[in-house]
């Protein structure tokens, strides 16, 4: 037991039985109930606010009741520690780091809390601002994980403090490792992108002397705390229903007894490689049902337990949390929940029908987000555990993202994992999302075995790459019955493959040979001075019979494979379309074959190779746009490279008419009535709107979303009203904003700017609402006289043909705002934007930075503009990750707050070219090399950082919105 509290073990246990009714009774004395709603959906809706009234103890949240409990019974050990490490290199100041940390402390007072009891219930205490020592130790290199592991392991004394400790390791004068050991009680995964953020603001505040530019958190932990307790009798009411909707579930029959007496908890965890393109197709499939990448990983472990134990009522846990509420975003302390999904696979479906089970399973779970599982699991009793008293949670399922470096100004930092080794379930199956993406099982060695554990990795990756290629098929059908079964031998391999693998360059090699068509070859390279496919086909020509040289050879990133290792042909581009696959109507093959003959001079068979025929980029995206044309359909030219064929590529035409189809029967052509709150959004299928698409049903808002028929697909989501029409379409536009409240305008031809001001002009006239956000642009600054440009400032000639048009947006919209009826405008100016979709990625390689990418990518020199070019030291990109703007767009869909009736900027930082250009060369592989002149390319003279400061709380990037991960995700 630590701490000098005399409870006994019995006590406690009797307080963890007693729990709610003790936090209950406390609440009603001390806490302010403002919605006295028992409907668990509308309880408590105001959210927690500041109390800057409130003094003396306040209670414990019920999650930290569960992590102090788990601390006095002895069960938390270092189980719950959070280590945070990071190897920095450049002159680290560690005073000021002291410094910065002391300051942490102060602004977020989770972080000197304590914990001890009053009338035998814990409270949380404040404690007094006092300095954090850095523990600075000479260590080598090879020493340093041991050292870290070490440190991290050490337990924490709740009731006495601290919380947080810091050590730095200094391998020399410019090279450290620092390590923020805090415990899980203080914080959470939601906590750890704000501190770190905070704790760089501080830290370059404390080497100049000067105050950190910093808004006041909008709430204390404490206060949150109190707010939930208030709300203990609806979360009682709704804990009844979430054990009612338990009640008959059992643990998943896979795990051991855990056995008696003191446990190390020791974890194994295993992993495999995942292809981006198995990912990819998880994506797909998650969108073609509604649902997200973390429905599909759910579905995809459900159905490996299911097939590996046989059960077709399985409950597993899933992380959640209460930052749903925008109050509680940037919240540091312990918001998280664990969820109890219960699905039902009977019946052998099919898995994309079992997605639809578990997506409806998981929403069911998440509408209830905010009820402790505890209360849940205190009102089954019995039933939260099987026979041999295994628990009813002990499997999880999560996905997740590679950590984010603690970033300090003045140094280079890279993430280092401090593996603690503690199982905090018996079973884990996870997936990570990365520019190098996996599938892991991690496992509590005293529940699992390492043998069976490794069965069932295999298991979980065969069951992810299968259903990423063919979501049809049956749970039935799916790998894991027979784990241990050979794999088939692999067909003779193609010379082709042999005279590929010779040249150091390629790194792997496969050769598809379809009956009667041309052989086609495909290459993975690696390395400066990378081959193309012509170099390589025309070295197939020199060393092989003209009839064994291959129609093509393709070069991939990677090399998609079936589960057995061989190369998977349905993931290859220009594969011949599977058997089982529909064939495309005549009247879609007709009209693609026509096309064909007409861009490329003949009318081809249906399975002619698109380059075999002579085409060519340019031909493709020619060849896009007239289908697009003639059927109403979305194509890129990306579709048409991958595809190649016109019997594939009318396919994929008749696939996209049944979506369109089905979602027309779903959603309806007429705009309907808007319902209460209704959200007009412009842009919803471009790479910004389709990131603010997504915030706004994630805050359960009704959207009504601007589209053309032929996208309408696309976001025809669960609870979007789709309002066909089109910029060039002024009917169409008052169509789409009569009778909304809100209007977030993120539409744009880029181009055509007499259609985009035409545009305005329809909407504004058109809005009565209560607030409307337009998406402009920092092109509107055109190029300011002074190098920080606060937020609104007047337009600095000269001024690109794009950027007036965006400012004769704006003066459109403030000259009607307000009056008539019509509520706040405001003007969201963001730089470039950076994130996960396919037209940014586009954008990188094509738009403002697409000189610097194609440079890279081949290898060619890449001139900068030198320090002092154009009289400025600094020359780069302001740039905003796609889903902070997001945030920031939908927050002032608010009409309320510093953003209303102004201009602001969205911004979540600045990148030096030669940071940015050093990145993607890494990223790329390329041999690039960069020279610093005087006379670079004008466009680059960019010394200008750009003010957010009335948006700056919802633009503080959350976990994977640095500025490296974007880039890496999107170079992927």
């Amino acid at each position: 037991m630590t701490g000098t509290d005399p409870t006994s073990q019995a006590d406690l246990l009797r307080l963890a039985r007693a729990g709610t009714r003790a936090g209950t009774r406390t609440a009603t004395r001390t806490g302010t109930r403002t919605d006295r709603s028992t409907d668990p959906a509308t309880a408590g809706r105001s959210g927690p606010v500041r109390r800057t009234d409130a003094t003396g103890p306040a209670p414990l949240s019920h999650a930290q009741h569960r992590m102090w409990l788990m601390d006095r019974l002895g069960q938390g050990g270092a189980l719950y520690n959070v280590p945070v490490a990071a190897r920095l290199r450049g002159a680290l100041d560690t005073d000021a780091l002291g410094v910065a940390l002391t300051a942490l402390t102060e602004r977020h007072t989770v972080l000197r809390t304590r914990y001890g009891q009053q009338d035998g219930r814990p409270h949380q205490d404040v404690g007094p601002a006092a300095p954090v020592p850095v523990e600075v130790r000479p260590a080598g290199v090879e020493a340093a994980a041991a050292l870290l592991r070490e440190e991290a392991l050490r337990p924490f004394d709740l009731a006495t403090g601290p919380v947080l400790r810091a050590l730095v390791l200094r391998h020399a004068a410019d090279d450290h490792t620092l390590l923020l050991t805090v415990h899980h009680i203080a914080v959470d995964g939601g906590s750890l992108p704000v501190l770190t953020a905070d704790l760089a603001a501080l830290y370059a505040a404390a080497r100049t002397g000067s105050a950190a530019d910093l808004p006041e958190p909008e709430l204390q932990y404490a206060d949150f705390a109190r707010w939930e307790r208030a709300r203990d009798p609806e979360l009682a009411a709704a804990a009844d229903a979430r054990a009612a909707r338990l009640t008959g579930a059992r643990p998943v029959p896979l795990l051991r007894p855990a056995p008696a007496g003191p446990r190390t908890r020791t974890a194994a965890l295993h992993s495999a490689p995942l292809t981006p393109e198995t990912v990819d197709g998880l994506r797909r499939l998650a969108t073609g049902h509604g649902a997200t990448l973390y429905t599909v990983v759910l579905a995809a472990a459900l159905a490996t337990l299911h097939r590996a134990t046989g059960a077709d009522d399985l409950t597993v846990g899933c992380a959640s949390g209460h930052r749903a509420r925008p109050e509680l975003r940037r919240l540091v302390g312990l918001g998280v929940n664990t969820l109890a999904v219960r699905a039902d696979l009977g019946g052998d479906p099919a898995f994309s029908e079992a997605v639809t089970r578990v997506r409806d399973a998981l929403l069911d779970a998440q509408q209830h987000h905010e009820v402790p599982f505890d209360l849940v699991v205190e009102r089954l009793g019995a039933e939260a555990r099987g026979e041999d008293g295994s628990a009813l949670l002990a499997v999880t399922c999560d996905l997740v993202q590679p950590v984010a470096p603690l970033d300090l100004p003045g140094l280079d930092a890279e993430a280092v994992d401090v593996d603690l080794g503690l199982a905090k379930f018996g079973l884990g199956l996870l997936v990570e999302d990365g520019p190098a993406p996996r599938c892991l099982v991690q496992h509590d060695t005293d529940l699992l075995d390492r043998a069976t554990a490794g069965r069932l990795l295999t298991a979980f990756a065969a069951v992810l790459a299968a259903v990423a290629e063919d979501g049809s098929r049956r749970l039935g059908d799916l790998p894991g019955e027979h784990l241990d079964a050979a794999p088939t031998a692999a067909a003779a391999e193609h010379p082709a493959v042999a005279v590929l693998l010779a040249d150091p360059r390629v790194t792997d090699a496969a050769v598809l040979t379809p009956d009667g068509r041309p052989a086609l070859a495909y290459a993975v390279v690696r390395g400066p001075g990378a081959p193309g496919g012509a170099e390589l086909r025309a070295a197939l020509r020199r060393r092989l019979p003209a009839d064994l040289v291959p129609a093509a050879v393709t070069v991939l990133d990677a090399m998609p494979r079936t589960a057995d290792g061989a190369p998977d042909p349905a993931r290859l581009p220009g594969a011949p379309v599977a058997s089982a696959a529909p064939e495309p109507d005549a009247g879609h093959l007709n009209v693609v074959l026509t096309a064909f003959g007409e861009l490329l001079g003949a009318r081809p068979e249906p399975d002619g190779d698109f380059f075999v025929l002579g085409g060519h980029s340019l031909v493709a995206v020619q060849l896009a746009e007239r289908l697009r044309t003639r059927t109403g359909l979305p194509l890129t030219g990306l579709d048409v490279l991958e595809q190649r064929t016109p019997r594939a590529l009318a396919a994929l035409l008749a696939d996209r008419d049944r979506e369109r189809r089905a979602t027309t029967r779903r959603t309806g052509r007429t705009v309907r009535t808007a319902r209460e709150g209704t959200v007009l959004l412009t842009g919803g299928t471009g790479g910004v709107g389709a990131a603010v698409l997504q915030e706004l049903m994630a805050q359960g808002l009704p959207v009504r979303a601007l589209t053309r028929p032929e996208s309408a697909h696309l976001v025809a989501l669960d609870g979007v009203e789709i309002a066909e029409g089109d910029l060039s379409d002024p009917d169409s536009l008052r169509r789409a904003v009569e009778g909304v409240d809100a209007v977030i305008h993120a539409a744009c031809t880029f181009t055509d700017h007499d259609t985009d001001i035409a545009a305005m002009r329809v909407l504004v006239d058109g809005w009565h609402g209560h607030s409307f956000v337009f998406v402009s642009s920092i092109d509107a600054y055109g190029r300011p006289a002074v190098e920080e440009v606060p937020e609104g400032a007047p337009a600095t000639d000269p001024v690109s043909a794009y950027g007036q048009a965006k400012l004769a947006c704006e003066r459109l919209l403030f000259e009607r705002a307000g009056g008539d009826g019509r509520g706040a405008a405001t003007v969201v100016r963001p730089p470039i934007v950076w994130g996960p979709h396919r037209r940014l990625r586009d954008q990188l390689r094509w738009g403002a930075t697409g000189d610097l990418f194609q440079a890279a990518r081949a290898d060619r020199t890449i001139v900068l503009p030198a320090p002092g070019a154009g009289g400025h030291a600094w020359h780069g990109a302001s740039w905003v990750h796609s889903a902070a703007l997001a945030r920031a767009v939908t927050a002032c869909a608010d009409g309320s707050g510093r953003a209303a009736g102004r201009v602001v900027n969205a911004v979540t930082g600045h990148v030096a070219w030669t940071e940015f250009t050093a990145e993607l060369v890494r990223l790329l592989g390329s041999a690039a090399t960069v020279e610093l002149r005087e006379d670079a390319d004008p466009e680059l003279l960019r010394p200008w950082h750009y003010r957010a400061d009335a948006l700056a709380a919802v633009l503080r990037p959350e976990p994977g919105e640095d500025w490296r991960s974007v880039l890496a995700a999107m170079v992927r």
